[in-house]
């Protein structure tokens, strides 16, 4: 035991170690100082002070101007002196860091490491004995009792000790885990005042990687990624099952490409639905804006004169060029789209009303307007040339897989740089504070309604270009289960407030392959929606344990 402690560094024995590093950097710093002091020191101070002229109101323009140009001439002389020492700066900064190199690990941190892991062992022995310990007092104490409240009471005060003991065996863990932090930390920032936190791109990673281990939780992981990895092995048992069974690899370049072009519509109404979920909403009737939007573009864009009737009226667009009937269909579907989810976002802002409800309406609203007015036939095929004007095969490459990457790009950039998208992630959180810090949380209900109409019609009018028409009432029934499905799966959180858009595309995905991977092996389609159901109670599963967890 006593050989044992000897292996563990006390706090003077760590700054011992730490000394002569400390001094030998030290002194290459104040000489980097002392060349900074005329040149890259007085760039910064007089670059603030512009910054601050700038932002003087009570200076006149000409004030501003006369003491921005004073500022800046003594900035130039700054700049030259600056200019002079960067060489023997630099060759001071490769100095310094190659004595870091060569003697932070093998003379001070190893030593540090080699402590926290034997103060490690050590904790936990003593951990364990006092668990021992506490075991055989209670096993005394019950031998003692005979009344049953007072046996009840003992296992009670046992079962606390208990806990008391793991908290504190947690404390001097993370202290020691700290130590050892602060220890590799110390070398950065050494390097920071050197660099003037002016890092490499392998000292970066570097930090970053360490900052990682040292936030790790193994918990907390598997219930960010634990349903990932679970999809990934079903992936790649799928990828070996296939080839045995169908005696044809999964992971060719043309499946690959058909998942990408089957996931492509699909974004949009993931796209779209996120917004409302990340609202802490729903929207139930995504499948239905998809047939009303499929029937609305293939009779725009029908091949010849319609051969079903819309309320008794056969429509005949064949006198509009093919260009103008295009944008005339892409026109209409997102109009329509956005006008009943105009509604349904009106309803759920002005009155409170759960989308559950007003999108529930909505889907049985548009499915029987779409179904009266087609007598439910399907209008059959688009103008052939169609497809090939809007997404056509770049060398074999489809070109949809680009819409939905710009459908991506968007979206992201509306979210994440946008007003509106940082106000849907307040109101999403917590639309209370929201409501207080300004924000109008009816706008942004609507808006984030109007957004996914949108998006709707958008998907709606490239499907019936993949499909080359076929659009009828029933088209799209049960895609809402998909879209959501892949924003639970992606991480969208119904709590509200908490999502990504990489998250959406990889539950997209997720979606798609699987259900391609297992159309290929020839599993019956009702056994695919078990399977996707499993998944849907295993995610919104894991984000409940995230949100209890957080809370």
């Amino acid at each position: 035991m006593d050989n044992e402690n000897s292996k563990t560094l006390t706090a003077e024995q760590e700054m011992q170690l730490r000394k002569p590093i400390e001094d030998y950097v030290g002194e290459i710093q104040e000489k980097i100082d002392s060349l900074r002091e005329d040149g890259s020191n007085k760039v910064i101070s007089l670059q603030s002070e512009i910054d601050g002229v700038k932002r003087d109101h009570g200076l006149s323009k000409e004030e501003k101007a006369s003491r921005t140009a004073q500022l800046k001439a003594s900035m130039d002389k700054a700049k030259a002196v600056e200019a002079k020492n960067k060489e023997e700066v630099s060759k001071l900064i490769s100095k310094a860091e190659s004595y870091l190199n060569e003697h932070f690990d093998k003379d001070y941190y190893q030593a540090v490491k080699q402590s926290c892991t034997q103060e490690k062992m050590l904790v936990k022995r003593k951990h364990a004995d006092n668990m021992a310990l506490l075991e055989q007092e209670h096993k005394k104490t019950l031998a003692k009792l005979t009344d049953r409240k007072e046996i009840k009471n003992e296992k009670y005060v046992y079962k606390n000790r208990r806990f008391d003991a793991k908290m504190e065996l947690d404390k001097e863990l993370a202290q020691i885990k700290d130590r050892r932090h602060a220890a590799l930390v110390w070398k950065y920032h050494l390097i920071d005042m050197l660099r003037i936190s002016k890092f490499t791109f392998m000292q970066k990673r570097a930090q970053k990687w360490e900052n990682y281990k040292y936030t790790f939780n193994r918990r907390t992981f598997l219930l960010q990624n634990g349903l990932y990895i679970a999809i990934i092995l079903i992936f790649i048992g799928l990828c070996i099952a296939t080839p045995i069974v169908k005696h044809v690899p999964l992971l060719t370049y043309n499946n690959i490409l058909n998942i990408l072009q089957q996931a492509s519509p699909r974004m949009f109404l993931a796209l779209g639905v996120a917004g409302l979920i990340l609202l802490t909403g729903t929207d139930l009737s995504i499948g239905r804006m998809v047939g009303m939007g499929m029937t609305t573009a293939t009779i725009i864009m029908h091949q010849g004169i319609n051969t079903g009737a819309v309320f008794g009226h056969v429509f005949d667009f064949t006198g509009m060029p093919v260009g103008l009937r295009v944008i005339f269909a892409l026109v209409m579907c997102i109009l329509l789209c956005t006008f009943f989810t105009a509604i349904g976002g009106f309803f759920t802002a002005k009155f409170k009303m759960h989308p559950f409800i007003s999108t529930m309406s909505n889907m049985l609203v548009i499915f029987g307007l779409v179904t009266y007015a087609t007598k439910g036939v399907s209008f059959g095929a688009i103008e052939p040339s169609i497809p090939k004007m809007i997404i056509p095969r770049l060398n074999g490459f489809p070109t949809i897989i680009l819409w939905a990457v710009a459908a991506i790009v968007i979206v992201w950039f509306i979210w994440n740089k946008t007003t509106f998208g940082k106000n849907l992630y307040a109101v999403g959180g917590n639309p209370e504070a929201a409501s207080v810090s300004g924000i109008s949380v009816f706008a942004v209900t609507m808006g984030a309604f109007i957004l996914a109409g949108i998006l709707y019609g958008f998907g709606s009018w490239l499907e019936c270009a993949r499909m080359v028409g076929s659009g009828s009432a029933a088209y799209g029934q049960g895609w809402e289960m998909d879209a959501i499905a892949a924003c639970v799966v992606g991480g969208v959180s119904f709590t509200g407030g908490i999502g990504k858009i990489s998250g959406v595309v990889v539950g997209v995905l997720i979606f798609t392959v699987l259900i391609y991977s297992l159309t290929i092996l020839g599993i019956d389609t009702n056994l695919q929606f078990v399977f996707e159901g499993i998944i849907i109670i295993t995610a919104v599963t894991l984000d409940c344990l995230k949100y209890v967890q957080k809370k």
